[in-house]
């Protein structure tokens, strides 16, 4: 899986990040199923519709095991964050294994505030078809 990995991404992993909430005064996790294509060194990932009430999207280079990009979050619009348009910088570092890719995102907050936590991707299935997103088009578990 290794050598596989690192030189495609491919397939469905299991988005996770946390952020600290000003208004509720808390730190909170947001999960994602998301489907990750790859062109050369270009990523695309996209959430999963029915895998979390926001939708999110990457944009993001590979060098080696480095992934650098932006993500963008549209959040839902009957939510707390009443449908509120998040967006930031993103770098993360693939682990040998390739299963699991993890870093840090920098992004602003409501209070005009700079913000950065935690984030990592960890992979679940390396297919792609309709049939295989098609079962990870949930919200994802306790994983």
């Amino acid at each position: 899986m290794a050598s596989t990995a690192v030189a495609n991404y491919s397939g469905v992993w299991l988005s996770r990040y946390e952020y600290f909430s000003s208004g509720r005064d808390g730190m909170f996790v947001g999960r994602h199923y998301v489907v990750v294509l790859q062109h050369g060194d270009r990523l695309t990932v996209r959430s999963l519709p029915g895998s979390a009430e926001s939708a999110l999207t990457m944009d993001l280079t590979v060098d080696g095991p480095v992934l650098t990009g932006t993500w963008v979050e549209q959040t839902e619009q009957s939510g707390y964050y009443r449908g509120a348009r998040y967006h930031g910088a993103i770098q993360m570092l693939a682990e040998p294994t390739g299963w699991r890719v993890r870093g840090k995102w920098v992004g602003f907050g409501k209070e005009r505030d700079v913000n950065t936590g935690p984030w990592e991707l960890t992979f679940q299935d390396e297919s792609t078809r309709r049939a295989t997103l098609d079962s990870y088009n949930r919200p994802p578990g306790e994983e």
